[in-house]
């Protein structure tokens, strides 16, 4: 079904509060056929895509016939990301295999990797006509031949040209070919007078050349009245100077507006506050706050209730970072218990389980009382003794140690101190992966959990902050996705859940693509040149929720979520479809008649529906309590600000009243958000801010509509 319908989504399995585990499904009933993300230069500057028609779910077993292999969630392939597998040389077939590989029902664990060729099933293309020309075989599409010109080429106005029979090109020859092309296109862009501020991709088969019109300068997209957008310069810490010749579409842009507090200088939206706000006040915010005194004191840990916290973190926690291995924990347990839980990466990993797992049982953080310490924090207090040792040690074991005490510390809300451990997560990553040799092979499979997590933490974070990249997004596409960990003797703690973990990594490398193509500096600046990207980002995030196993489908009804995971993954769905389709917003808080286009007011739907739906059960928002309380809490304002925006104007006001039943409810859903993010406001400077301008802006909002 469509995810803009309000209807059912198929079946779901639905769950108690408590995670779920999920049975591992056949390769029956789950196989995708769907485009990467796929934008192609023509000479005049305008773009040529893909229609979503030309695309196709299959859910049948038959051998596959698509062009473009599906990008779906699995060990090697996953929504588009062609990453390369682990000893560098699979196939790209295999590369793209989905998540019905993964998990098929092999052996007691669905999720135990396969190390051969023989052990992943290929899927076939169908043959092509040896006639196609160059840019037919280039965007996979059929050709029907005719010369001088196929009817693609004609369409398209390029050039065609057909192969000379019998030469055959290899890797290398492809890629020099399409550099070349990618240069010519650049060069005639230019001779005619048009400016590209489009994203240069890497010409991989990830992300192909791609270039997204005119127009723009650095900073915020505004509209305007002749269709295109002014912007707002974007300054402040973090000007990079030194850009690279290409942009990996899939990572978080250096400079973006898509932060929350970039919505202050929207139209109407900036007559909500007394006084304008440097987006930078977020970072400066925190970078001045006060360390956790906490962790000065000598550590004093109750180890009388450990089996319980162990059994809620494999329960409750492992199920967001996937990063500790259940069959081989008990041996680690064993370690650190050894050791007096005194020394060595094992007792510092031991005591950050317990921590998480016991936060996890109290709920969300925001509900406990500002004077009592936070639950966890004596078993966080005596991991954080033993970080130094692990500081200056560059193993697989002491970089998990950074990662988990960065998730207790998100936990916390303590985004500084997070974003300081994850860099030396980073650092040691980086150490770790430059030579493969380097990682013994029973840990590959730990380090790159590690890796994903590390850039999945860092992209959260600078979505809303400007910080400095630690440059662990360059090993992106060396890494290869997690496959399952080997299967121990004896029995494990858990299972080994990897479901919301690769569907939560496809969709922040989603949620990153339309960073880079919206709201970069580079992007295109007018809604008419936005049409294309927007419809192929919807397209792809409507392709990333089909590729869901059944279990993690949520349903499109109005209604509560019982299952924890199905919670989170509706939220972000409707986070990104509201940020793929936020500049057509902005068009018409600008320029009132811009919604007189059909296209802009459809898409004006879209954005406010998507807002709506996130905000609309704000209860909803705990069941990510443990990895998303920051960013929930950001990306509840930035919806709620977008909302306020639209009831001040008379047009967006029209389609918020056919999103709910009347004029007091769209109040009382601001109101709940109000008091929500009020609720969070001790938790950590920033989001106290956040608590003042949002409750600021509805005062503001409420005498405005009062006249």
């Amino acid at each position: 079904m469509s995810p803009s319908s309000t209807g059912d989504s198929p079946p779901s399995g639905m769950g108690n509060a408590s995670m779920r585990h999920f049975p591992a499904q056949s390769r029956e009933t789950f196989t995708i056929e769907m485009p990467n993300a796929t934008l192609t230069a023509v000479p005049n500057g305008s773009h040529s895509m893909r229609s979503p028609n030309d695309f196709k779910v299959q859910r049948t077993p038959s051998i596959s016939t698509p062009s473009i292999q599906a990008p779906s969630i699995g060990r090697e392939g996953i929504l588009g990301s062609t990453n390369k597998g682990r000893n560098g040389s699979q196939s790209n077939e295999n590369q793209s295999n989905g998540l019905a590989k993964l998990m098929q029902d092999e052996s007691s664990n669905p999720l135990k990797r396969r190390n051969t060729a023989t052990d992943v099933g290929v899927d076939y293309p169908r043959r092509r006509a040896t006639i196609a020309c160059e840019v037919c075989r280039s965007r996979k599409s059929r050709c029907d031949g005719n010369k001088p010109k196929c009817k693609l080429c004609t369409e398209l106005g390029a050039e065609c040209v057909y192969r000379e029979p019998g030469i055959k090109l290899d890797a290398g020859d492809k890629l020099i070919l399409e550099r070349l092309n990618h240069i010519e296109n650049l060069l005639q862009m230019n001779m005619s007078g048009g400016q590209i501020n489009g994203v240069n991709l890497n010409h991989n088969q990830e992300s192909p050349p791609m270039s997204n019109g005119t127009g723009g300068e650095n900073g915020l997209m505004s509209g305007s009245n002749n269709g295109f957008v002014s912007v707002i310069p974007n300054g402040g810490f973090g000007t990079w100077t030194t850009q690279p010749t290409t942009t990996n579409i899939n990572t978080m842009p250096k400079v973006h507006t898509n932060a929350a507090m970039h919505l202050l200088q929207w139209p109407l939206i900036r007559d909500l506050v007394s006084r304008p706000y440097d987006p930078q006040i977020l970072l400066q915010l925190e970078m001045d706050r006060e360390p956790l005194h906490s962790l000065t004191k000598t550590p004093c840990v109750d180890l009388s209730n450990t089996q319980a916290y162990i059994e809620a973190y494999f329960e409750r926690v492992n199920v967001w970072y996937a990063c500790v291995n259940p069959y081989t924990w008990r041996s680690q347990y064993m370690t650190a218990l050894s050791n007096g839980f005194r020394e060595g990466p094992e007792s510092c990993i031991v005591l950050l389980v317990l921590a998480l797992g016991q936060a996890s049982l109290r709920g969300s953080i925001s509900r406990i009382m500002s004077n009592d310490d936070p639950p966890g924090l004596q078993y966080f207090t005596a991991a954080w003794s033993l970080l130094p040792g692990m500081m200056t040690t560059n193993t697989v074991l002491a970089t998990q140690c950074h990662l988990l005490a960065a998730a207790y510390l998100f936990y916390l809300v303590r985004p500084m101190e997070a974003w300081n451990l994850l860099c030396s997560t980073s650092t040691k990553l980086q150490l770790l992966l430059m030579t493969p040799n380097r990682v013994p092979p029973k840990e590959k499979e730990l380090v790159e959990r590690i890796y994903w997590n590390a850039l999945l933490f860092e992209s959260d974070l600078l979505a809303e902050l400007d910080l400095p990249h630690s440059g662990v997004v360059q090993l992106e596409d060396n890494v290869g996705l997690p496959g399952g960990f080997e299967v121990e003797e004896g029995e494990g703690v858990g299972r080994d859940e990897l479901w919301y973990f690769l569907a939560e990594i496809a969709l922040r490398r989603l949620l990153n693509r339309v960073s880079q193509l919206i709201y970069s500096k580079d992007s295109m600046a007018s809604t008419q040149s936005l049409e294309p990207v927007v419809a192929e980002l919807d397209y792809q995030l409507t392709q990333w929720y089909e590729s869901l196993p059944l279990p993690l489908q949520f349903p499109f009804t109005r209604t509560i979520l019982q299952d924890p995971v199905q919670t989170v993954l509706r939220l972000r769905f409707f986070a990104c479809r509201t940020i793929i389709y936020r500049p057509y917003i902005l068009a018409v808080l600008d320029n009132e008649q811009a919604l007189l286009d059909p296209a802009v007011r459809e898409n004006c739907h879209k954005c406010l529906e998507a807002s709506i739906r996130q905000l609309e059960h704000i209860g909803e928002h705990h069941a990510g309590h443990m990895p998303y309380i920051w960013q929930g809490a950001l990306s509840m304002v930035s919806q709620t600000l977008l909302v306020m925006g639209a009831s001040m104007s008379p047009s967006l006001l029209s389609i918020l009243l056919t999103l709910v039943p009347h004029r007091e409810a769209l109040d009382q859903i601001i109101n709940d958000v109000v008091m929500e993010v009020e609720r969070y406001a001790f938790l950590a400077p920033s989001l106290g801010l956040a608590a003042e301008i949002i409750k600021e802006a509805e005062i503001r909002r409420r005498t405005f509509l009062a006249g």
